[in-house]
């Protein structure tokens, strides 16, 4: 059953990795899906390819998430083609993982635009344009409750990310759309294998009470659910989506 069926979602960063299997997932599951890119308008291309060749609806509109203007301007393009938002995803995201005496400024700002002010300002463009019943999930990680070297300004910038998504609950509640955020735990993706050996990676699943790693589509099943009408009494909350890693 095509349950968004009529439902027009934005995916930001979503020319691949997590972004790319979430939105094919809710083109599946019949709404219009915005993929936003930044820099891989090929990839981007791609998908949108797939998605209308399996009779689905989608475009794809640049904009990098890290500037306001670009974010408004990806809630205008979509508003112009699919005439309104229903969902929300902000997946895009930037790791860099260095020691604290080697982060340079442009590391740490570079971070803290792409998922922290993107996704605030996502929001606010969301407030104005959403209509009721809508659903937005942002995107944490499940590092915020470790401790890892060099992973101090991630971190920290997805720790904002679940406080950013807790103190907006109630604003949106009076539009009755619900915010949550994710929070995986290792996934393979190309920003979790970049740099890392094989003995890294077997380290990290030995970490996981299920003994592995995540897939994308262990990700996109917790936002299927957070974007239906299933999750109606779930707001606020961040769900940390791991295998049990610790």
């Amino acid at each position: 059953m095509k349950h968004l069926e009529g439902k027009v979602a934005i995916i930001t960063g979503s020319s691949r990795g997590i972004g790319r299997v979430v939105a094919e997932r809710l083109a599946d599951l019949g709404a219009k899906v915005v993929i936003n890119y930044s820099s891989s308008r090929e990839k981007a291309t791609e998908v949108v390819k797939e998605i209308v060749q399996k009779g689905g609806q989608a475009i794809d509109v640049h904009a990098d998430i890290g500037k306001k203007t670009d974010v408004e301007k990806l809630f205008s393009e979509t508003i112009a083609a699919f005439g309104k938002v229903d969902i929300l995803i902000n997946n895009a995201g930037l790791m860099i993982t260095k020691p604290l005496a080697e982060v340079t400024e442009d590391d740490f700002d570079k971070q803290f635009f792409i998922n922290v002010k993107g996704t605030y300002f996502a929001c606010q463009q969301a407030m104005k344009h959403m209509e009721k019943n809508g659903r937005i999930v942002n995107f944490s990680t499940s590092v915020v409750g470790q401790m890892f070297p060099s992973y101090s300004v991630y971190a920290g910038t997805k720790g904002a990310v679940e406080q950013i998504t807790r103190q907006l609950a109630k604003e949106f509640g009076s539009k009755q759309i619900t915010i949550n955020a994710v929070a995986p735990g290792p996934v393979n993706t190309e920003l979790f294998t970049a740099g890392k050996t094989e003995q890294q990676i077997e380290g990290m699943k030995k970490m996981n009470a299920l003994g592995r790693i995540g897939e994308p589509e262990d990700i996109a099943n917790t936002v299927e659910f957070l974007v239906s009408d299933k999750s109606q009494w779930v707001t606020g909350q961040t769900l940390r989506v791991n295998g049990g890693f610790i």
